[in-house]
């Protein structure tokens, strides 16, 4: 479009009055003036020589560092930005920023291309360029572990830098960040086998924290305490507002070995991470844990990918948020299912918080103290190897969920021995120490495994006040 040197309307017919007279002139209609342009309501004024073109978009060929709003100059008027519209030649905005890989120190970006000329691109972190590249990825170093970051990308060309992209955010590895206090040392309570109220336990042994059990699908991808009761208006809504007046919070766990699981259900990570995303909204959660251990979800290659993948957008989305996983072990450390989850999280940068094995269960192991402790530096040596982390770094992303008394293969847990566990996870500074479970934490005789009670012989809430002395 040819430079209109007289007073004339582009789009429409209006009476045009005096440069610095707000003009009656239509909403939406363009207009040009030798260096005025009005778009969208809005008359400006370059306050230098330039050459306006005007249409759909504009495009000066000489871009005025200051412009004036016209339609403000009987009270003033003063400098002001062009109207927020792409000018023609500039590339597109970039599309689905993603962080594809994350350590200690750096995190790995990729993106979609612009359409359009483009000569390359610039990632921010706020109004700072990070990285000019010519690709569509890059990785940004020399970061601090445990450190969070958000970033955009805005393609560029000759003609000017395109909008920006989506923003993504994300943490980078290894950091020793506090978690939210009492988050450390939370067993398992469920609805089911005469469960305590939580105040009372609270009151008799410190405990602040509780691991609650389970969420499932209650039909498809929807997200029901154990696969029936709402989320909201029930006995799980009352407990939890009966552990945060008490001082504490909770963690809800997603899984265990029975019943229906959200993993297989919803059909994509994103679905799942919809589905668990709303518990947390629900709650407004600090940690969720991921107990997977049935073989619907552990040994089927799709299913434990799509959890690992649906977690990567979780913490993405809640960077703040602690996200735990747990796996069954051998004595020697976790098989090769935990193994090929450990390897996943690792290669997506999924940034998972903490790996909790469940040193039970392992069909043998008399002193149940050393194969705990054999078992957790199993888990350790992998994680160094697939994280690249140190043993102090390693030691800080794991977990134990024991089982108290006796396991369902009759192995024996005795308070002496969690004591024990306990002091080797508080030397080491584990992220976390439960068990299971609360509702257990009582005596009874006959050595039967049942719901309400250890049984072996012990205090009521023993195991809980042992626990409660963990900080990590």
């Amino acid at each position: 479009m040819a430079l209109v040197p007289t007073l004339q309307a582009q789009a429409g017919t209006a009476a045009v009055q005096a440069a610095c007279t707000a003009p009656a002139w239509a909403e939406g209609n363009t207009y040009t003036v030798g260096t005025q342009v009005t778009y969208q309501g809005h008359t400006y004024q370059a306050l230098q020589t330039h050459t306006a073109y005007v249409g759909a978009g504009w495009t000066p060929s000489t871009t005025p560092s200051l412009w004036t709003d016209l339609g403000a100059c009987t009270g003033g008027g003063g400098p002001t930005t062009p109207p927020p519209t792409t000018p023609s030649g500039v590339p597109s905005a970039p599309g689905n920023l993603r962080v594809t890989a994350t350590t200690d120190t750096s995190l790995a970006l990729a993106w979609n291309a612009s359409t359009g000329t483009v000569t390359g691109y610039r990632v921010y972190e706020g109004t700072t360029v990070k990285a000019t590249v010519t690709g569509t990825s890059t990785t940004i170093s020399s970061l601090t572990a445990g450190s969070t970051h958000t970033y955009t990308v805005k393609a560029y060309n000759a003609q000017g830098e395109s909008g920006a992209s989506n923003s993504v955010t994300a943490t980078t590895t290894g950091g020793t960040t506090n978690p939210p206090a009492g988050f450390a040392a939370a067993p398992y309570l469920y609805q089911w086998g005469d469960p305590p109220n939580p105040q009372t336990v609270q009151s008799a042994t410190g405990i602040k924290w509780f691991t609650l059990a389970f969420v499932l699908s209650s039909g498809g991808c929807t997200p029901a305490w154990d696969g029936s009761r709402s989320l909201t208006g029930g006995v799980d809504q009352t407990v939890i507002n009966q552990v945060r007046a008490g001082g504490g919070d909770v963690i809800p766990s997603f899984g265990g070995w029975s019943g229906n699981k959200l993993g297989p259900n919803c059909s994509t990570p994103q679905a799942l991470a919809n589905a668990y995303q709303t518990v947390i909204n629900t709650y407004s959660l600090k940690a969720i844990d991921i107990d997977i251990e049935n073989t619907d979800e552990f040994e089927n290659d799709t299913v434990r990918n799509r959890i690992v993948d649906a977690l990567k957008i979780v913490k993405q989305n809640n960077p703040n948020l602690k996200v735990i996983v747990t796996f069954g072990t051998a004595t020697t450390g976790p098989g090769y299912y935990a193994q090929q989850l450990i390897s996943r999280a690792a290669s997506t940068g999924a940034n998972i918080d903490v790996f909790t094995i469940m040193p039970f269960d392992f069909g043998g192991g008399a002193n149940m103290y050393n194969s705990t402790v054999s078992a957790s530096e199993g888990l350790k040596t992998m994680l160094k190897s697939a994280f690249g982390w140190s043993d102090d770094t390693a030691y800080r992303h794991m977990g134990i969920s024991g089982m108290n008394g006796l396991s369902d293969q009759q192995e024996l847990t005795s308070v002496a021995y969690w004591q024990q566990i306990r002091d080797y996870a508080q030397s080491h500074h584990l992220a976390r120490l439960a068990f299971w479970s609360v509702n257990r934490d009582r005596p009874c005789a006959g050595g039967g495994v049942v719901s309400n009670c250890s049984g072996i012989a012990q205090n009521n809430w023993q195991f809980t006040q042992i626990t409660a002395t963990f900080t990590g």
